[in-house]
C-alpha cells in the first residue's frame, strides 16, 4: 500500500497540472458512475488526506479515491498514449491541457465537499497536512495500551499516512521490537517526531529513503532487506507476515537491535 508521502506527492502533481481548470470530460468506469458527467465544471484544488485524495470542484463537488495497494493517478497530454491497459482504467478526467487517468482504483466516490467528514473525518493526525499535531496522534497511539506498536502505527485512525516502510523502519530507529505493546515505549512521543521526520524528509520525492542515502540498495535499514545482515550490528534482518511482500502486515526487524520486550502485567 502506498506509503502518505506517495499520496502527498500525487496531490501535490495532480494539483500543480489540473488546478484552476475547466473539465471538457469525465468517464468513470464504475458502475455507479458510469452516466456520471462533470464536463464543465472547474477543478478548485487536489488535496491529499493521510492516503486519500480529494479532488475538489466548483459547486461544492469532491472527488474522493484510494489507491488501497496498487492504485495510481497517471497525467498525460491529451493525444499521448496511456502507460496500462485499459481493462485496469476507473476514472478518467480531462482538461484541455492535461488528461488525469485513475488505474486499478478500488475506491471512488462522488460527494458534496461538506460531507468530505464521511470518509476521510476518522483519520488521525494527517503527517503531512497543515495540521499536524504530535500531541494528539500520541494521544491516540496511547489509547490502546496492550496493542503491538507496529501495529499502531499503521492505524490511519491514530496517525494518517504511515504505512509498512515506516512502520518498520521507525521501529528499528527507536530499537523497539515490532511487537513491544504500547505501554511498554518509553518515549512515545520521541518515536512520534521520528516518524514524522522520517516522512516530511521524503515528501518531495516519495522514496522512503530513511539511511539518508539515496543509493540503490542503500536507501533503507531493515525493510526490504529479509537475510542481508544489519547496518548497525551484522545480524541478519529477519521477516513475519504473509509471504505476500506487498501487504501491509510484512514486518522486517533486526532480532539483535530490537529485542522483544516484556509484556505488560
Amino acid at each position: 500500500m502506498p506509503e502518505g508521502d506517495t499520496v502527498y506527492v500525487a496531490a501535490r502533481r495532480l494539483d500543480r497540472a489540473l488546478a484552476g481548470s475547466r473539465l471538457t470530460g469525465t468517464d468513470f468506469r464504475v458502475p455507479r458512475y458510469a452516466t456520471t458527467d462533470l464536463s464543465g465544471r472547474g477543478l478548485d484544488e487536489v488535496r491529499a488526506r493521510g492516503k486519500h485524495l480529494l479532488f475538489r470542484f466548483g459547486g461544492g463537488l469532491t472527488l474522493h479515491t484510494h489507491f488501497r495497494m496498487d492504485g495510481a493517478w497517471h497525467l498525460y497530454r491529451p493525444g499521448s498514449r496511456w502507460r496500462g491497459p485499459a481493462f485496469e482504467v476507473r476514472a478518467v478526467l480531462s482538461t484541455s491541457q492535461w488528461i488525469a487517468v485513475g488505474f486499478r482504483l478500488p475506491v471512488i466516490d462522488l460527494l458534496a465537499t461538506s460531507e468530505e467528514g464521511g470518509v476521510v473525518g476518522h483519520l488521525g493526525p494527517d503527517l503531512l497536512g497543515d495540521d499536524w499535531d504530535p500531541v494528539e496522534a500520541t494521544r491516540r497511539l496511547s489509547v490502546s495500551p496492550a496493542r503491538p506498536v507496529a501495529e499502531a502505527l499503521l492505524d490511519q485512525r491514530a496517525v494518517a499516512g504511515w504505512g509498512n516502510v515506516y512502520k518498520c523502519e521507525i521501529c528499528f530507529l527507536r530499537g523497539v521490537n515490532p511487537w513491544t505493546p504500547v505501554a511498554r515505549i518509553e518515549d512515545l512521543g520521541a518515536l512520534v517526531n521520528l516518524g514524522h521526520k522520517l516522512i516530511s524528509a521524503n515528501r518531495r520525492s516519495a522514496r522512503q529513503v530513511t539511511t539518508g542515502d539515496p543509493r540503490p540498495g542503500r536507501s533503507r535499514w531493515v525493510y526490504g532487506r529479509l537475510g542481508k545482515p544489519c547496518r548497525r550490528c551484522g545480524t541478519l534482518i529477519r521477516r513475519a507476515g504473509p509471504s505476500n511482500r506487498a501487504d501491509d502486515r510484512v514486518t522486517y526487524w533486526c532480532p539483535r537491535c530490537q529485542p522483544p520486550a516484556l509484556p505488560i502485567d
